[in-house]
């Protein structure tokens, strides 16, 4: 469990992360920029200098936890780890950056070190780890649907052309050209500067539209139910798990049932629904002697 002061720094680190996705974003301004050149510069210096500790800490410290505890394979595999990968891609391109000339076109890697800070902020948010989570428990269903949606958006598209072509050969001149209606359509943006004007290829259009709904409402119900069951999954293991200040008043017994898996229970050292010890004659009277 985080302490304060780790809780404090991942705050402090994730706060940088923002304010240098906010500087990028600001700094395509070529007028601000301009204005404020100085203060990026210096900012951007600041932000290699702890980033790149930060890395270097944590590729020497990797080899506490059991997994990687080989001093050279074990930090080789927790180097190619995906957020270990974005970060060093963010490092290097403030590295580029710094050190190379300042009258070349750095846009391109600029935007790399904009994607990997975005990639970089999912170590620090519980929330992105959720939605990672999910996705990767429901890739099956998610792929399938990824699927399913391709599948649509090519025979719209075969089907508009062979529909439209004689009416408007200009814009719908091939089946790949006809795609971009067809994505437009099943995503219901519907730009309108590429429309049927057939009467069939209107009521294509319609259908399309109405199949592209339900097409993308699936992800939402997919994602919603996989968080449910995520947050149900918590609290499961919250409500079998002794709180630290009770340790010693605990203890997990296992509840058989034979239609299903052992399931346990939390229960205190004196549960209410138990009777109470019965003394014999002796032992009470002993008891009141005692207390006289």
């Amino acid at each position: 469990m985080a302490t304060g002061p780790i809780k404090a720094v991942d705050a402090a680190l994730m706060l940088l992360i923002v304010a240098n996705v906010g500087a990028i974003i600001v700094g395509t301004d070529s007028q601000i920029r301009d204005s404020s050149s100085e203060f990026f510069r210096y900012f951007e210096i600041a932000s290699f200098c702890v980033f790149a500790v930060e890395y270097l800490l944590r590729m020497w410290s990797c080899t506490a936890n059991p997994e990687y505890s080989h001093p050279v394979k074990g930090r080789l595999r927790y180097a190619l780890r995906p957020l270990m990968v974005a970060d060093a891609t963010a490092v290097s391109s403030y590295f580029v950056i710094l050190f190379l000339p300042t009258t070349l076109d750095l846009g391109a890697l600029r935007t790399l070190r904009l994607l990997s800070r975005l990639a970089s902020l999912a170590r620090y948010s519980a929330g992105m780890q959720a939605v990672a989570v999910v996705a990767a428990a429901r890739r099956g269903e998610l792929l399938a649907v990824v699927s399913v949606v391709g599948v649509l958006i090519v025979l719209a598209s075969s089907l508009m052309y062979f529909v439209e072509h004689g009416a408007q050969p200009d814009k719908f001149s091939s089946i790949p050209a006809a795609m971009y209606w067809g994505v437009i359509t099943v995503t219901t943006v519907g730009y309108g500067d590429v429309r049927p004007i057939t009467p069939l290829g209107q009521a294509l259009t319609g259908l399309i539209a109405l199949l592209g709904v339900g097409m993308f409402a699936l992800p939402a119900g997919i994602l919603g139910s996989g968080f449910v069951e995520q947050m149900q999954r918590r609290y499961a293991h919250s409500a079998t798990t002794c709180p630290p200040a009770a340790e010693k008043s605990c203890r997990i017994l296992p509840t058989p049932d034979r239609h299903s898996e052992p399931t346990h229970r939390l229960l205190t050292a004196n549960p209410v629904d138990e009777d109470p010890p019965q003394r014999t004659p002796a032992e009470r009277g002993h008891q009141i002697l005692s207390r006289s």
